[in-house]
């Protein structure tokens, strides 16, 4: 099989929204630098397979890690991050993308946020939980665990902008789905599920709304 998806990938010093535009990515934090000199991108995450190209937080982001994980950059060494590309993130006032966290390592249950979205306003911010690996008795496909491919596939349909690009990646998870029924992992069946459920019932909200206006 081709796979355009290696072909798309921005030239940069560090992972960019583009990067992401295939699916999600579970990365694992290494090494936390800081650069007081960069006043936009004072901090790069560091992490396995990162090819030279660490992760540098937005100041949101920054916040986000900030109030979940504490202050202590080293800290976050060993701990890992699911990251996807936003597309609605404005620069200039256009539409460009960005990215953003929708999962983290080392808590229990879902953390609701506030973030501040311009001067004028601000708006919730949810990131899940990344079940520790000792509990993620999955085999491992192409380096990755069984939780760690349903967290992916979880973060993709819980960001899909529209109820057709929602179907299709359904569909391209029907393996994956396939293998943790048959493996007995309903929990983690449960978990896709319940991201493309929810997703279509806000997409169809949102879609009732427009047609009332």
């Amino acid at each position: 099989m081709t796979d355009l998806g290696t072909t798309i990938a921005p030239k940069s010093d560090q992972l960019n929204a583009d990067d992401l535009l295939v699916e999600p990515k579970t990365i694992r934090i290494t090494k936390v630098s800081a650069d007081p000199g960069s006043k936009e991108q004072p901090i790069a995450i560091y992490y396995d397979g990162d090819n030279g190209k660490p992760y540098k937080p937005c100041k949101s982001m920054r916040r986000v890690l900030v109030q979940v994980w504490g202050r202590k950059g080293d800290d976050y060494v060993g701990r890992r991050l699911t990251l996807y590309r936003d597309p609605s993130v404005l620069f200039g006032g256009v539409a460009v993308g960005g990215i953003r966290i929708s999962h983290m390592s080392d808590i229990d249950r879902r953390m609701e946020l506030i973030l501040t979205a311009s001067r004028a306003s601000r708006k919730p911010f949810t990131v899940d939980p990344i079940e520790p690996e000792q509990k993620a008795n999955g085999k491992r496909r192409e380096g990755k665990t069984l939780e760690e491919r349903a967290t992916d596939a979880a973060a993709a349909l819980a960001t899909a902008k529209t109820v057709e690009r929602l179907t299709e990646l359904f569909e391209r998870a029907a393996d994956l789905r396939a293998e943790l029924e048959g493996g007995g992992h309903g929990r983690l069946l449960d978990k896709v599920q319940a991201a493309y459920d929810d997703r279509k019932r806000e997409l169809r909200a949102a879609a009732e709304r427009e047609e009332e206006l």
